[in-house]
């Protein structure tokens, strides 16, 4: 049986020793004096707290995870909190509060906050894990809708989301197997999610050029299944893999084409899987370019525990893609793609942001930019420490 032993001690102990990695990293970018440089015009000359000591005290506030504007009064006397993010004070609720809201009203913030963040992944040379493609190496940019529930709440901007809550449906894109996230954009709930993406891709391609010189893998889901997204990649000679939206077609179709093109694999006695691919074109600035369906049909006659089916039945999934490998390696990459779904998850929970804190809608969007860089934080420390 382990003995433990509890000793009186009169040195300061602190829970958030994990702010000291912060604060250096912190130390690192230009944060600081970027945000101070810009005088906000309500603010007087010389406040009483700087631009990057409340941007710097509201990040480590969600480093642990608190959201809230008011939960930064715990920190207001603790001479940890500001030795660690190497801050002169931190400011009241009030004071953050409205800080926040004054910023909200220009983009300068949220531009510094997303330059500030990629920088830092650059300068540090955080390791960005390419996937495989028949041995050719991608780094996957996966973007994504996520609804923020905010049910109840009578904040701008809450509208009923597809997921059937009342909240927001931001996209966010996320490079590499270490999911950094590039970019952000916050919408309102009932935003259908291809709406403002064209411009989403084109603002993420620079961003995520500015990390890698390797080859780019764009993965989207079906609900971005549209010929615009599409040309913006091919114009940019950058892959992607897009899952199709069947809209009208029928899986009996699907199926003709399947046995016609085709690779069949009978799982089991009763489930036959058809993989395979037929070319497509694009009319592009009057050429035509040449693209891939990849699908993969399913037809079940005898159900996992035996049942034979008097119909059999169908299933199937098809996908648009520039990539030259065979069409199971382009149905594995796409299904990778559902990792971001922990990457939204960590945001939301890790960071309580699901609720954001203000009833203002450009605060709001301001406070995801900070989220998004205090994400960016913790990713590199926790993948720092699963180095050996």
């Amino acid at each position: 049986m382990k003995k433990f032993i509890i000793e009186a001690t009169n040195e300061r102990i602190t829970a958030q020793a994990g702010l000291a990695i912060v604060g250096n990293l912190l130390n690192q970018t230009n944060l600081d004096s970027k945000l101070n440089a810009y005088k906000l015009p309500s603010i007087s000359r010389n406040p009483e707290y700087s631009n990057g000591d409340v941007a710097k005290s509201y990040i480590g506030l969600l480093c642990q995870g608190k959201s809230d504007f008011d939960n930064i009064e715990t920190f207001r006397d603790d001479a940890f909190f500001q030795f660690a993010l190497d801050i002169k004070g931190v400011p009241s609720s009030p004071t953050l509060r409205q800080r926040l809201d004054q910023a909200a009203l220009t983009k300068k913030w949220k531009e510094v906050l997303l330059e500030e963040s990629l920088d830092l992944i650059r300068r540090t040379n955080a390791k960005i894990s390419p996937i495989y493609a028949k041995e050719k190496a991608y780094i996957p940019v996966d973007m994504d809708v996520s609804p923020f529930d905010n049910s109840k709440t009578k904040k701008e901007g809450v509208e009923r989301t597809y997921k059937g809550c009342d909240g927001y449906a931001p996209m966010f894109a996320y490079i590499g197997q270490e999911g950094y996230c590039l970019n952000v954009e916050m919408r309102k709930g009932n935003v259908h999610c291809q709406k403002g993406t064209p411009d989403f891709i084109r603002d993420t391609l620079p961003f995520a050029k500015k990390l890698t010189d390797k080859p780019l893998l764009f993965r989207l889901d079906s609900g971005n299944d549209s010929r615009d997204n599409l040309i913006i990649f091919l114009e940019n000679e950058t892959d992607f893999i897009i899952k199709r939206n069947p809209r009208k077609e029928k899986a009996e179709d699907w199926l003709e084409i399947a046995q016609k093109y085709g690779m069949c694999c009978e799982e089991r006695e009763g489930k036959k899987v058809y993989l395979g691919s037929i070319p497509a074109t694009i009319e592009m600035n009057g050429e035509e370019r040449t693209i891939r369906k990849v699908f993969k049909v399913i037809e079940r006659s005898i159900s996992r525990d035996g049942q034979i089916f008097l119909i059999p039945e169908y299933e199937f999934e098809t996908y648009w893609t520039t990539l030259d490998v065979p069409a199971h390696v382009v149905v594995s990459l796409y299904h990778d793609h559902g990792t971001c779904e922990q990457f939204h998850s960590e945001i939301k929970s890790e960071l309580d942001l699901e609720r954001l804190p203000s009833g203002k809608y450009e605060t709001n969007e301001l406070i995801l930019h900070f989220g998004i860089f205090a994400y960016n934080l913790l990713r590199m420390i926790g993948q720092e420490s699963l180095k050996e």
